[in-house]
């Protein structure tokens, strides 16, 4: 009996322990991250060897060390700082696959795969970059400074490329010089500098000898490029040695930057912090250029044959006058032309440009001996180019060369973005893949006979990774297990590292065979104990309809005992176009942990991938066009039109939170539609999109002077007036993304307003993205309480 007794309390104990480790508070939940355990990430194979690399920090060390395993040895080894400074991690192989040539502490490096023996190339106090082999594996092409070099690798003879550089010598010339009006002060202050200084004698006499041999027609120098006061960038040499390719940006010298004052410093005074432009600004102007060094000439690749260049976007339709007065100017529009690439013969290059104002992508066949543009593909789209592995207007997306007339790319021509192919010379086109899924993550294999890509083919919340012919046909589908599964390719192309993580479970290491039926095996054990001790929730995936028919995809979290009052509280994701439906581990882990502690409270939570998230294709994408605020609200208040309908919720008591695009919404929600929420957090929220930067506002809204009426009905601060029920604002002090003038600016507006129903908490040391664990508890304490405050009527 007494056995059994003590057996009984023994089990009561263990009980009682394992409740008081699950019971989750704010607290628990926003410590350092490290209480969870340190999920691997960053994984790499190193060249030429079936060695896998990865960051990993099992032991919650103050720094993440790196880790390998091979597929005959799956048990994890570290390795130590000296060692992981030597792993490479970025190279290029010669055409027999045999060799690889890398950058290393500033020099460059050749390695022979198959004995492993490494050779230094270079030893210089200049710093040598971005190698790679020619096409007959002879030479070495590589960066230094602003200039290309090549390096033979028989006789180790080094021949210089290209010489870049200003003409007038800019670069060391003052201000007065340079617009060549010297005063009778600035030329004393001159003198004088040459007299003091035995530096500026020396190259002042240097400069004269380089205008003596640029002028010496006999000795025919290596010519030089002038870039005058512009920004030099994307210097390419083509497979042949004959071409350079670079881009010329000319500032926007006009822009005013803002600033971010920072109010706790070591100094202990008030330091600026140096940001970015607003909206609207003016943008840098960018142009190509070839240099013929089989000619010895330069000249500027011509954009005016792209068709489509004069063509207007459809918002000016709701500007007449303007828009009359654009069409008798009959200006081409501003393009930006990205990297050159070339086929493996050096026979035929193409290249992506891009419309300023993003409506337009062309892929474009470069005639490199006449600077001329031959089109490929033509994507426009009213709202703004993106997508998966699209780019956006910074970026080429996935373009390659299958064969020596063939490329491949990926487009959103048919509303989702999958794999075409096109001839650059007959300009046929085909897509290989369709259907209302997306590709994402497409590379080539080193036979060039098939694609590898991820894909949420089965689900939209659920990632693949396949394989295909070049010549399309059903993908084939490699990985088993449900969920996310991100993977790296081995260099011979036989195993699969695979990060993997569910919905309620974080991500681990897992190796495979490159093959279909494979059984993934873990290779990491990342989750601490107190971690696994609580019982996480799978939220239940559903979709619903939204008042336009479209399916809306969402995260539900119900309780198992509600609250009397029935409360719910909606959570909205940030960045807009982002994915959080889905079946792998959320980037928002604190939040989904807190939706874990709400819905143990009693609450159900809804999350939604509303109009504008990822994952859902082209029209979901740009449903928020010219006006956010719009679909991406009404997505909100349907979902909980659902709550109340299906799953029994107080209509009176419903709250909404979230950060950045997500605090932006809540304000929306909060000033626009008061009746139906009853509390809301908004944290390190846009306000007034006409303060926020170009690269992301300009695509959505277009530019403030010229699009005014989507920046009214799309910013928070016009709408002000409408709030009802009861607000909490949260705003980092230093945050140089969404800067705290934005949420002093709508603080002042509800201050004229004579609302009484809203609070600001600030944090004076935090950016947009918390760090602080400290941060993280007061703000998420301060939510919490204002949801039992005012839900629970």
């Amino acid at each position: 009996m007494l056995k059994k007794l003590l057996s009984i309390a023994f089990i009561g104990a263990s009980l009682s322990v394992y409740a008081q480790q699950s019971v989750l508070t704010v607290e628990k939940i926003m410590r350092d991250p490290k209480w969870m355990g340190i999920a691997p990430s960053g994984a790499f194979w190193e060249a030429g060897s079936n060695k896998l690399y990865f960051s990993w920090n099992p032991e919650a060390a103050e720094t993440t060390p790196l880790y390998y395993v091979t597929p005959s040895d799956r048990d994890p080894r570290r390795i130590g700082e000296p060692e992981a400074q030597n792993v490479i991690r970025q190279y290029s192989y010669d055409k027999s696959r045999s060799r690889i040539v890398f950058e290393r502490s500033g020099d460059i490096y050749l390695r022979e795969l198959k004995s492993g023996e490494e050779s230094q190339l270079t030893k210089t106090v200049a710093r040598e970059s971005n190698p790679r082999f020619t096409p007959d594996g002879r030479n070495i092409v590589f960066q230094q400074g602003d200039d290309l070099f090549s390096l033979s690798l028989d006789g180790r003879e080094w021949e210089q490329l290209t010489h870049f550089g200003r003409a007038d010598n800019t670069s060391r010339r003052g201000p007065a010089e340079r617009s060549g009006a010297l005063n009778e002060q600035d030329s004393w202050l001159q003198t004088d500098q040459l007299e003091l200084f035995d530096v500026l004698k020396v190259r002042k006499r240097q400069d004269s000898i380089r205008r003596v041999q640029r002028d010496n027609a006999g000795r025919r120098p290596l010519r030089l490029l002038d870039i005058g006061s512009d920004m030099l960038s994307m210097q390419q040499l083509s497979p042949d040695g004959r071409y350079v390719t670079y881009q010329l940006t000319k500032r926007a010298e006009s822009n005013r930057n803002t600033i971010v004052p920072n109010y706790v410093t070591e100094s202990g005074y008030t330091e600026d912090i140096a940001s970015r432009t607003k909206v609207g600004n003016a943008l840098p102007v960018s142009r190509s250029y070839i240099y013929d060094r089989q000619r010895d000439t330069v000249y500027m690749i011509e954009t005016k044959s792209i068709p489509g260049l004069k063509d207007l976007p459809d918002f000016w339709d709701d500007y007449p006058d303007k828009k009359a007065k654009l069409l008798e100017e009959n200006s081409d529009r501003q393009v930006s032309i990205g990297q050159v690439s070339w086929n493996e013969q050096g026979t035929a290059a193409c290249v992506v440009v891009t419309s300023a104002d993003n409506k337009d992508r062309w892929i474009m066949r470069l005639d490199a001996e006449k600077g001329i543009l031959h089109l490929v593909d033509r994507q426009r789209d009213e709202a703004w180019i993106a997508g998966p592995g699209i780019g956006r207007s910074w970026g080429t997306g996935n373009i390659g060369w299958i064969d020596e007339s063939s490329i491949y790319f990926q487009s959103e021509a048919s509303g989702y973005s999958h794999i075409y192919t096109a001839n650059v010379r007959t300009g046929e086109k085909r897509q290989l893949t369709e259907g209302k899924w997306e590709v994402s993550d497409l590379q080539l294999s080193a036979d060039r006979q098939h694609f590898y890509f991820t894909a949420n083919k089965k689900h939209p919340g659920i990632t693949h990774f396949y394989r295909m012919s070049v010549k399309g046909g059903e993908p084939t589908q490699l990985t088993e297990m449900d969920g996310g599964n991100e993977a790296v390719l081995s260099p011979d192309e036989k195993w699969l590292a695979v990060r993997y993580s569910y919905s309620n479970k974080p991500w681990e290491l897992y190796l495979q065979e490159n093959k279909p039926g494979a059984k993934a095996e873990k290779i990491t054990a990342s989750l601490t104990e107190e971690f696994r001790a609580y019982p996480w929730r799978e939220p239940e995936v559903i979709v619903f309809k939204n008042r336009f028919g479209d399916d809306v995809y969402a995260r539900l979290y119900q309780p198992a005992t509600p609250k009397p009052s029935r409360p719910a509280v909606v959570f909205v994701h940030g960045a807009g176009y982002l994915q959080n439906v889905h079946y792998w581990w959320s980037q928002y882990s604190r939040e989904y942990m807190f939706h874990n502690l709400l819905a143990d409270k009693g609450y159900t939570v809804l999350d939604i991938d509303y109009t504008g998230s990822a994952g859902y294709g082209r029209d979901h994408r740009t449903g928020i066009y010219r006006h956010m605020g719009g679909k991406d609200l009404t997505d909100q208040v349907d979902g909980v039109k659902l709550l109340v309908e299906k799953y029994g919720v107080n209509p009176k008591n419903i709250g909404i939170y979230g950060g950045s695009y997500g605090g932006f919404i809540t304000l929306m929600a909060m000033f626009n539609e008061p009746d139906v929420f009853a509390a809301g957090a908004a944290l390190r929220s846009v306000t007034d999109w006409a303060h926020y930067n170009h690269g992301y506002t300009a695509n959505i809204l277009n530019e403030p002077s010229d699009d005014p009426i989507a920046y009214k009905r799309s910013s928070p601060i016009y709408f002000a007036e409408g709030l009802k029920g009861h607000l909490l604002m949260c705003h980092g002090m230093v945050d140089v993304n969404v800067h705290f003038q934005d949420i002093v600016r709508v603080s002042q507006r509800l201050i004229e307003l004579g609302k009484d129903n809203w609070e600001l908490a600030v944090y004076p040391v935090e950016d947009h993205g918390f760090v602080e664990p400290s941060s993280w508890t007061d703000e998420y304490k301060r939510i919490l309480k204002l949801f039992e405050e005012r839900l629970n009527n």
